[in-house]
């Protein structure tokens, strides 16, 4: 319990973080969307091997980059507040394709299946954030945009 004398302080802040919270979240993912994204096609994500490997059955050559501009439409679709559905659908669509690795190839997700996640593993895990953000904000569609 706080102490009544920072009561104003405590609702100044929660009501700043109300009133910018729901932007500052899209923004973000469409940050994290778009910069991830664009380093596959340039050939400089660390995590292209690690795709290539998962979906071994497609060429990476022309998968890789697809999936870095896949990602970085869904960023850019983040952006655009009427694109926001359409963001939602491509992520649905990304997403558990992400997870693939934990299963595909644990000898490189995970140092002891299933509690202890190797640096990619604790990577792909994250996306579990990701997926929480982006439903809070599809959650936000049908509302006037918040600024």
């Amino acid at each position: 319990m706080l102490p009544r004398r920072l009561d104003p302080v405590d609702r100044a802040i929660a009501g700043w973080m109300r009133r910018h919270g729901f932007l500052l979240l899209r923004v973000s993912l469409a940050v994290v969307f778009i910069w991830f994204g664009a380093l596959k096609p340039l050939g400089l994500s660390p995590a292209s091997e690690m795709v290539a490997r998962t979906v071994w059955w497609v060429d990476p050559g022309w998968f890789v980059p697809f999936l870095g501009w896949w990602e970085v439409a869904i960023g850019v679709c983040l952006l655009i507040r009427p694109l926001l559905r359409v963001a939602i659908m491509l992520l649905i669509l990304q997403m558990p394709g992400t997870i693939l690795p934990l299963f595909i190839l644990p000898e490189v997700t995970w140092v002891h299946a299933p509690y202890a996640p190797t640096v990619e593993g604790q990577y792909i895990i994250k996306n579990i954030v990701l997926i929480a953000a982006a439903i809070v904000v599809g959650g936000t569609v049908r509302e006037p945009e918040r600024t």
